[in-house]
C-alpha cells in the first residue's frame, strides 16, 4: 500500500499565533514534525493557508501546498491538499503540526491497521494512573472506549467508561482508561466521503469531529501506543517542549 503524510498547519491560532514557525531548539516546530515523519513515510507535505509557513517549509527542503483559509477542520484541509497534490496514495495520514515528538513507531502502528478492512485509524494511549483523577477529568484530554476488535465505540471529553458501584476516587484502580492521540489515517475514498458529511449532533455537543464519522457509520480502528508525545497549544507548552528536547539531547 502507498501512504502519504499531510501536515495541516495554520498561522492564525487564537492561543498561539504563528505556532508552526515557533523555534524549538534551532528548528521550527513544523520542520521537526516534518523530519520525524519523513523517516517512515516516503511522501510528506505540509498543507497551509499562510505563505509564511509555506516559505519556511520550502526553505528547509520540504514540500508545501497552499489550501483554502475557510476550512472547518484539519481533515478538510488535508482532503483539499491531497487533491491538489494529485496523490494516488491508498492511505492519507493526517499528522498534527504541533506534535514535534511524534514517534516513528506511532506512524507504523497506524499503517498496520490497514492490514484489516477498516476505514480510518487513530491512536489511543493508556492513561497513567499516577497523573491522578484531576488530569483524567480534564475536558481537553479526550477519552475513548473501544470494542473487542479495537474499533472505537465513542470519544468523549467526559470520563468514559463510568465505573458503577465504585467511589470515583477508586476508579483508576478498577479499570484502564484510554486517551485519544489526535492523529488520523484514512483510506483515500473514505477521506473524500467524510469531507462531505454534515455536522452531527454528537460532534456539535462534544466539539469532536470524529463523532461525525462514527455517527455516519465509519469504523475507526485504534492502535495502542505507550510513546509519550507533547502537543503544543500555548507558549507555556513550547517552553516545556524546549526542556524536554534538552533532556533528549542530553541523554
Amino acid at each position: 500500500m502507498k501512504y502519504i503524510g499531510i501536515i495541516p498547519a495554520r498561522y492564525a491560532s487564537s492561543r498561539f499565533p504563528g505556532k508552526p514557525l515557533a523555534d524549538l531548539g534551532g528548528k521550527t516546530m513544523i520542520q521537526r514534525v516534518y523530519e520525524r515523519v519523513s523517516t517512515v513515510l516516503d511522501d510528506v507535505a505540509v498543507a497551509t493557508d499562510d505563505r509564511r509557513i509555506a516559505d519556511a517549509v520550502e526553505a528547509f527542503g520540504g514540500r508545501a501546498v497552499m489550501t483554502s483559509d475557510r476550512h472547518r477542520s484539519g481533515t478538510d484541509r488535508v482532503c483539499e491538499a491531497a487533491h491538489i497534490l494529485g496523490s494516488d496514495a491508498d492511505v492519507i495520514i493526517n499528522i498534527q503540526g504541533d506534535e514535534p515528538f511524534i514517534a516513528p513507531s506511532q506512524i507504523e502502528a497506524l499503517k498496520g491497521c490497514f492490514d484489516d478492512d477498516i476505514d480510518i485509524a487513530s491512536l489511543a494511549r493508556p492513561f497513567d494512573p499516577a497523573l491522578g483523577f484531576d488530569a483524567l477529568f480534564d475536558p481537553n484530554l479526550v477519552k475513548v472506549v473501544m470494542g473487542d476488535r479495537g474499533n472505537a465505540l465513542y470519544f468523549s471529553r467526559s470520563i468514559i467508561p463510568y465505573v458503577r458501584s465504585t467511589d470515583w476516587k477508586h476508579w483508576l484502580e478498577k479499570t484502564t482508561f484510554y486517551t485519544h492521540v489526535g492523529i488520523y489515517a484514512y483510506r483515500r475514498d473514505v477521506l473524500n466521503r467524510i469531507a462531505e458529511l454534515p455536522q452531527a449532533p454528537l460532534e456539535t455537543a462534544e466539539s469532536l469531529e470524529q463523532l461525525r464519522w462514527l455517527s455516519a457509520g465509519y469504523r475507526i480502528r485504534m492502535a495502542i501506543t505507550d510513546e509519550p508525545t507533547i502537543g503544543i497549544d500555548t507558549p507555556a507548552d513550547l517552553e516545556a517542549a524546549v526542556e524536554y528536547l534538552k533532556q533528549l539531547n542530553h541523554d
